[in-house]
């Protein structure tokens, strides 16, 4: 196929994302059949660029436009780096981002640390990169999928208040949430494609058969018996306190999370930045990112760990170069 091209947004300026970037890209060097671009602000570390140098050749833009269309050139290989010196919001960078890769100038994005707080001072009104590039592309269902050495999570709702994630499920969103789960399932290794998706219970001890709730008999097990009917296989739901024991790792291929903190702080408590991969499931191309934040109290100390984003560049890489033969991770 012809070169991959593969943009990196590095995320809040104040953050650790061109860090980890900078790191990532030393430790992979140049990879066949692919080119990279990446975008930074104007102060940003001299040495870690002189660092990339030694790697790359470097070449440096100020407008995205002209960027693009050298990083679109034929002459183009892979020593080459783009890179696009920006003074706008990093959620900006985002934005431009998806939209070349909704217009197919680009095969995939991948994503640093972004903040909250610096989405909205962008003025825009996303909870998020998901939401962003949910607008971008008009597309309704999106989750976050998180890929680890470990275990692998996806969400069923995202961004929202804790108070509204019962109301927010339902038969259609549920559906959709076990779709995206088993959609990854299918993506990984041939030994955890046989395993089934493990659903976690909503309320604790999911339920205590209606004691402590009421939404794992009326939603839940509903949803379970309509995904074995589609040849889904799944179990659950189960209990979200002992779910997550080292013994049940190697039972199921994905855990479907129905609340954010629900999957991401036993998939962040075990991975760290050591390893961890977030993938957004259901976008028309491919977005991978880092599962960790913007870690801006070490920010300049040279101490971040850029083992994530190395495995979300590779995984990028693997993902555009195909979408059904996709060997995830090996155990």
């Amino acid at each position: 196929m012809s070169s991959l091209k593969i943009a990196i947004t590095t995320g809040d300026v104040d953050g650790i994302g061109l860090e980890v970037t900078e790191k990532a890209l030393n430790q992979l060097g140049p990879q066949k059949g692919a080119s990279f671009l990446i975008w930074r602000s104007e102060p940003s570390f001299p040495k870690s660029l002189k660092r990339l140098s030694r790697h790359f050749q470097i070449l440096t833009f100020h407008s995205p436009d002209e960027a693009l269309a050298c990083f679109l050139s034929p002459a183009m290989k892979p020593r080459h780096l783009v890179e696009i010196i920006s003074n706008e919001s990093p959620a900006l960078w985002v934005e431009q981002t998806a939209r070349w890769c909704q217009e197919k100038k680009i095969h995939g994005m991948v994503t640093g640390p972004l903040s909250k707080t610096e989405i909205f001072r962008a003025g825009l009104r996303d909870m998020g990169h998901t939401d962003i590039l949910k607008r971008i592309t008009q597309t309704s269902q999106v989750h976050m999928g998180f890929v680890g050495n470990k275990f692998n999570v996806v969400l069923a709702t995202a961004h929202i208040p804790l108070s509204q994630v019962a109301g927010s499920l339902n038969e259609e969103s549920l559906q959709a949430a076990l779709a995206a789960a088993n959609g990854l399932r299918l993506k990984l290794s041939k030994g955890l494609q046989k395993k089934p998706v493990a659903v976690l219970g909503l309320n604790p001890h999911a339920g205590e058969e209606g004691l402590i709730g009421k939404e794992e008999a009326s939603l839940l097990m509903p949803a379970l018996s309509n995904a074995k009917k589609r040849k889904i296989p799944v179990v659950g739901p189960l209990v979200p306190d002992a779910a997550f024991l080292e013994e049940n790792w190697k039972k199921y291929s994905v855990y479907l999370s129905l609340y954010h903190d629900q999957g991401l702080i036993p998939f962040k408590m075990i991975h760290g930045q050591k390893s961890g991969v977030h993938i957004s499931l259901g976008l028309p191309f491919v977005r991978t990112s880092v599962d960790h934040g913007t870690a801006k109290d070490i920010f300049g100390k040279n101490k971040a760990v850029a083992n994530s984003m190395q495995d979300a560049i590779k995984t990028c890489l693997q993902l555009t170069k195909s979408s059904t033969k996709f060997l995830l991770t090996k155990r």
